[in-house]
Formats: structure tokens, sequence, C-alpha cells
């Protein structure tokens, strides 16, 4: 009878180390979901600095070919 209480008591500690594995896991999954979403954010923001700067350098282009063009 101790032998299998004890045999119950090593499964149910298995078990208990492996449900807070798993749990762990679960953490640092969310944790790693949380980083790619504030990397896509991010990512999204260079982006749009990216072509407001390039909308702006175009601007600047054609003007200075307007300018050029008026001043031959």
């Amino acid at each position: 009878m101790k032998r299998e209480r004890e045999d119950w008591e090593r499964t149910y500690h298995k078990t208990l180390k492996g449900l807070e594995a798993m749990i762990n896991v679960q953490r640092i999954m969310k944790d790693i979901k949380k980083l790619a979403e504030e990397t896509s954010m991010t990512v999204t923001e260079m982006e749009g600095t990216i072509l407001i700067a390039s909308i702006n350098n175009w601007t600047t282009n054609a003007m200075n070919i307007t300018q050029m063009t008026e001043d031959l």
C-alpha cells in the first residue's frame, strides 16, 4: 500500500512539473508574440517615415528641376 502511494506521489509530482513546463512555454510564447507585435509596429512606423522622406525628396527634386528650367 505504501509503495503504491509513493508511486502515485511520484506520478503526481512528474505531472505537476510537466504542467509547470507547459505554463512556462505558454508564457514565453506570449512574450514572443508581444515582441513580434511591437516589432511590427516599429517597422510600420519606419515604413511611414521612409515614405514621407521619399515624397519630400521627390517634391524637392521636382521643384529644383522646375527652378532650373525657369532659370534657363
